[in-house]
């Protein structure tokens, strides 16, 4: 594989992890911050249900943010 080639393919890597850890960020701020801040403004409180769902989008931003530095793995040198 040629210089240019190889500079082409970590780009595009870059791009898709880049993508895919913004997803990651998008899902951690408005599936598990936001319902938290909501409801603790609330008279409530947090809710059982908005804990566990805040915890499953912080599980998901997690794999994604790690998927994303396993596709930059693939960047060679």
């Amino acid at each position: 594989m040629d210089d240019r080639s190889k500079l082409v393919n970590n780009e595009r890597l870059k791009l898709l992890a880049t993508f895919v850890n913004g997803m990651g960020i998008a899902i951690f701020a408005v599936g598990a911050l936001a319902p938290l801040f909501s409801d603790l403004g609330g008279p409530i409180g947090i809710t059982q249900v908005t804990a566990v769902s805040s915890g499953i989008c912080f599980f998901g931003a997690c794999c994604l943010h790690y998927l994303a530095s396993t596709i930059l793995r693939g960047l060679r040198p």
